[in-house]
């Protein structure tokens, strides 16, 4: 791998137009080159990609931003980028949105949500200052987008500073309807250093009322919450964030930062609490899944997208000048206070052919066409055995997945899955699985894996960068099994 390139502050956040066109021209070309670009996840054109934002349906179209640098593969002066779909699988690029060129969000535009209202699509998000003695100040704030897509920006905060008794680690708000007003939640900071939600709610969306913090634990929840989402429905509320700092104790994890969830039985608005709350769980068994976003959709499916990738992670695209992708769209179902996270239908859209059958081989190799590919696995009794991706002819490298459905457990490995990077954070996740007959559903998209286990129980997401060649998937086993295979398309990007 070459040689780190090191990026001052003043780069970081100097401004887009002060960078020449050739420069992203350059980008371009580097990456270009890369073996590593996604077939069928959204990933930046340039530079560095990360948390999903304003989520929403609106104008008869879905649309995502995503946090974006697309100066180079670092955190720099970011910026929101805008995609949109007719059918959550193909994404178009409409460019760069949402600017850090006010005075509430000179040094960034960070995270949020957006809201469809009559015909214009409100967004809230969060403006990085940072004053001459580079001390930060966070401010909510709001702007409009039309159905030509055209952006105004609300020109005073909704929210001008955290409350008393809180830092300027103060950010990631969640906009949603509740009775006959408007709630928001806010991933903050309190002054003796624990993470918190706070709550405000409004009339108006541009007034805002601080009605205190979100209750849902009585556990310490480490030292900030980022990008909280509270979604509810008749039956349950669901609500996913990332705890930064959590003692592994509390919930185990290996990631530097983990997504986590609870699910009440309701959110009670008098008390702001959450009711009967279930135990804190992973969002994702695997290796690089964080910021998550989701929402209730005008059909009523609840549905997710998040950023594989972590903050202060370094990957190898860095060195290609990119980094970073999104989530395939996720449905969350619960059931009997159980998530299940299961690929949205219309990713059957991406199928070329009707599918590949197989079964029943104890040892087998297939190579594939290409790195972009659904595999299907179901077991008919309890069985162990391993499947290993991106796996050579040999089967001597790849990322092997070990199930054991006897025993309720599973473990997968990167050591030998290409280059290795993160590894301070160890390269091997194991976990829990329920025991009975098995169920597998894979996404491989070049550098990526989307695993979903007994139809969305547990999902274990991984980055994986393997060497040119290793297109093929090897299963050993010990129990009969149906396997389907479909080569997947790439899509409109």
């Amino acid at each position: 791998m070459s040689e780190k390139k090191v990026w001052s502050r003043e780069k970081r956040y100097q401004p887009y137009e002060e960078w020449g066109a050739e420069h992203l021209a350059s980008l371009k070309q580097k990456i270009d080159a890369s073996t590593w670009r996604l077939g069928y996840h959204i990933q930046p054109a340039t530079g560095l990609l990360n948390d999903p934002n304003g989520f929403s349906f609106f104008n008869d179209q879905w649309h995502v931003f995503y946090q974006s640098y697309p100066m180079g593969p670092v955190h720099g002066i970011k910026s929101w980028y805008h995609m949109t779909s007719d059918n959550l699988v193909d994404w178009n690029e409409e460019g760069t949105k949402v600017f850090p060129d006010s005075l509430y969000d000179s040094h960034g535009v960070y995270s949020g949500t957006a809201l469809p209202i009559s015909d214009q699509l409100f967004l809230a998000y969060t403006g990085n200052v940072r004053d001459d003695d580079w001390i930060r100040h966070s401010y909510q704030l709001g702007a409009w987008m039309d159905q030509s897509g055209s952006i105004k920006k609300i020109e005073q905060p909704l929210i001008a500073a955290p409350p008393t008794g809180y830092t300027s680690e103060f950010r990631d708000p969640q906009v949603f309807r509740y009775k006959s007003g408007y709630l928001m939640t806010i991933g903050a900071q309190d002054e003796t250093e624990k993470g918190k939600i706070l709550t405000y709610q409004s009339s108006d969306l541009l007034s805002w009322q601080c009605i205190g913090e979100l209750g849902f634990t009585d556990r310490d929840m480490g030292f900030m919450i980022e990008c909280p989402n509270l979604l509810l429905t008749d039956e349950f509320a669901l609500l996913i964030f990332c705890p930064q700092g959590l003692d592994s104790d509390v919930c185990n994890y290996q990631n530097i930062y983990p997504n986590m969830y609870f699910i009440g039985d309701s959110y009670q608005s008098e008390s702001n609490c959450l009711t009967n709350p279930s135990s804190l769980k992973n969002l994702d068994e695997g290796f690089d899944v964080y910021a998550t976003q989701a929402f209730k959709a005008p059909d009523e499916r609840l549905l997710s997208i998040s950023w594989i990738g972590l903050p202060e992670i370094e990957y190898p695209t860095d060195q290609e000048e990119w980094a970073h992708c999104l989530s395939i769209v996720k449905e969350l179902i619960v059931k009997d206070k159980k998530l299940y996270q299961r690929p949205v239908e219309e990713m059957k859209q991406l199928r070329l052919d009707e599918g590949i059958l197989f079964d029943n081989s104890k040892d087998s190799y297939h190579e594939t066409a290409t790195n972009h590919y659904e595999l299907a696995l179901s077991f008919n009794s309890l069985a162990t055995g391993t499947l290993t991706l991106y796996a050579d002819k040999e089967q001597n490298q790849g990322l092997t997945i070990h199930f054991d459905s006897q025993r309720g457990k599973m473990t997968i490995d990167r050591s030998h899955a290409g280059v290795l990077f993160g590894e301070d954070y160890g390269v091997v996740r194991s976990f829990s699985i329920e025991q009975k007959p098995l169920k597998l559903q894979i996404f491989v998209d070049s550098s990526v894996v989307e695993l979903f286990i007994n139809d969305g129980e547990k999902v274990a997401t991984m980055r994986v960068f393997p060497e040119k060649g290793h297109a093929g998937f090897h299963l050993t086993c010990d129990g009969d099994y149906q396997g389907q295979f479909w080569q997947l398309r790439k899509t409109n990007q």
